[in-house]
């Protein structure tokens, strides 16, 4: 745990003796695939900050539409904002896979804040990074063809695993297309039209970029 708390830009940068502090108020909590962490509306009890396995936080619409609003992977916290002003989960939060997460309670946390002057700047980075994400996402919803999306998700992607030439897709291409607003067969087709426009190649969840300026165009 404490390795993973050390590296988390929430926690990254304190003192081995604010990381002790931090340590003791944190709960290991373990999930399987498929297993609900919370729904929209539950009480906003705590956060969390994933350890190991992966997240998806999302919304469902009445008629049963499901749209990914993020991934979270280790290190990385959620869940963070009903801590501060004591609202319900806004969103529903799942494992995708075999998952450890790290529980913070919101009455311990907020009692540590005040003496960690430093974990308040910390949180307010994150939670500023967060907008600009959500900001992203709801600017390519509302503005972007899906062909757009693709091209900024993957470039995206490949600035955030460090490999220009070739990004390792970590979620299935049906939440892919949750994630991006469209369905399976429009993304596949999409897939497929940009392999015959030279601009990709895929292999399973291997996709290998072979035209970034075509993709930046795209984009």
């Amino acid at each position: 745990m404490r390795e993973i708390l050390a590296s988390s830009e929430l926690f990254g940068g304190l003192s081995s003796e604010h990381l002790d502090e931090i340590e003791k108020i944190a709960v290991i909590k373990q999930y399987g695939r498929g297993e609900s962490i919370f729904f929209e509306g539950d009480p906003g009890t705590g956060f969390y900050m994933v350890a190991t396995g992966r997240v998806k936080i999302f919304k469902t619409s009445i008629s049963g539409k499901e749209q990914i609003l993020h991934i979270f992977g280790p290190g990385e916290p959620f869940g963070e904002v009903p801590v501060f002003h004591g609202q319900p989960f806004p969103a529903n939060a799942t494992a995708l896979e075999k998952t450890s997460l790290i529980f913070f309670s919101r009455q311990a946390f907020v009692d540590i804040v005040h003496t960690m002057p430093s974990l308040v700047m910390n949180m307010l980075a994150v939670l500023s990074m967060r907008l600009r994400r959500f900001t992203t996402q709801i600017e390519n919803l509302s503005l972007k063809e899906v062909p757009a999306r693709l091209a900024g998700y993957l470039l995206y992607v490949a600035e955030e695993q460090g490999n220009v030439k070739q990004v390792e897709l970590q979620i299935s291409k049906g939440q892919l297309a949750s994630l991006l607003g469209t369905i399976p067969e429009t993304l596949s087709r999409i897939f497929a039209k940009m392999s015959e426009e030279g601009l990709i190649s895929v292999d399973g969840k291997m996709i290998s970029l072979l035209d970034l300026e075509g993709l930046e165009q795209k984009e």
